[in-house]
């Protein structure tokens, strides 16, 4: 690298991290104040500094790394134009894309910080963050899986559930289903079920079970208000999900929860495959939005600064209201995950080449 290339990365990543810097100095005072009246009841000054703050600081940081991105370079590749050294690099013999190459560096520089904060850094930062909010502000975060549910306790066994109360560790309409080489042997149902003695005995009410064997069937109803006591691979954690559990783990624990959940058959584990490939995305997002940020900002125009930065903020409005609505589609209409969460990258890559070959040169 030259001294251009050296100038234009200290450029870069200077003006990059003073808007970090000052950013989020802002969204640590906004949410202070919004929270003051919590913030001020229970926790101690200690909790809140080091157990909130010092853990929301990348929080914030992990969600909007990108914008911060395309803003900076909007910001001082607009102040390099107006002052006429894009011209004069250019005119000295450098390609459009030699003048690159300093910014692409810059962008790979943090999209691998921001890749290995979203993989290991933030998730264990966001753990003691959540673990903060649920103990003082939210004070609960979780919630149950929903209404009928299906999932495998074993790779034959079956249990269905039409809706769980967390409340009182209860679930109506129970029904356990056990196969034997693809065969239906044995089921029971009742109307109700409830946690007897942890971690999983529960107790049916109003039962029935059923014995399969060939063509012959032994049937077994229970008295009216009869119960009976039975011990079944399920907890209650099984039925309930903490809202942050996604953003509470590494990306090696995600792998092996998701893994968990589509052996049960769990519907719920896409939220969790979408959180997996937003992870790399965002890192890649740096890149493609440093390049459409320079292609934007190094045409010299009438307005200068204000008319980039307005530019910028409107790609960057847009990027994250297309980012929102394809993580949407993606968790709940038939699309790939991957896909889902690839379209703002893959949209914004072909603007972004684009503009690079219609930029001035």
């Amino acid at each position: 690298m030259n001294k251009i290339d050296i100038y234009i990365l200290k450029k870069y990543l200077g003006t990059f991290f003073y808007s970090v810097l000052l950013i989020t100095m802002i969204a640590v005072v906004i949410d202070f104040s919004d929270r003051i009246d919590k913030l001020l009841a229970e926790p101690t000054a200690k909790e809140i500094v080091f157990d909130y703050y010092l853990n929301f600081i990348p929080w914030i940081n992990g969600l909007l790394w990108p914008l911060f991105a395309l803003i900076s370079v909007i910001f001082f590749t607009s102040r390099l134009a107006k002052n006429s050294e894009i011209i004069a690099i250019l005119s000295s013999g450098v390609s459009y894309t030699r003048f690159l190459r300093p910014y692409l560096v810059g962008a790979c520089i943090l999209a691998t910080l921001l890749w290995i904060g979203n993989n290991y850094v933030i998730p264990r930062s966001s753990k003691i963050k959540n673990d903060f909010e649920t103990k003082y502000i939210w004070k609960s975060n979780d919630k149950t899986l929903g209404t009928n549910i299906h999932c495998f306790v074993s790779p034959n066994e079956k249990v269905y559930i039409r809706y769980y109360r967390k409340k009182d560790s209860s679930a109506n309409t129970f029904r356990f289903e056990r196969f034997n080489e693809g065969k239906l042997d044995y089921l029971i149902k009742a109307k109700k079920i409830k946690i007897k003695e942890a971690p999983n005995t529960w107790t049916l009410h109003n039962y029935e079970k059923r014995h399969f064997n060939g063509k012959t069937e032994i049937l077994e109803v229970a008295d009216s208000g009869e119960t009976m006591d039975t011990t079944l691979s399920l907890t209650p954690d099984d039925f309930i999900r903490n809202i942050n559990l996604k953003e509470n783990m590494t990306t090696s624990e995600l792998r092996s929860f998701i893994k968990t959940e589509r052996e049960r058959g769990l519907t719920m584990a896409k939220k969790f495959i979408i959180e997996l490939h937003r992870r790399t995305a965002d890192p890649i997002t740096i890149i493609i939005l440093t390049l459409l940020g320079v292609a934007v900002a190094s045409r010299k125009v009438r307005g200068g600064l204000g008319i980039h930065l307005a530019i910028g903020i409107v790609l960057g409005a847009s990027f994250v209201i297309i980012s929102r609505f394809s993580e949407t589609v993606a968790n709940n209409l038939d699309v790939s995950a991957g896909f889902g969460m690839w379209i703002p990258n893959i949209l914004f890559s072909i603007i972004t080449l684009i503009l690079i070959l219609k930029a001035q040169k």
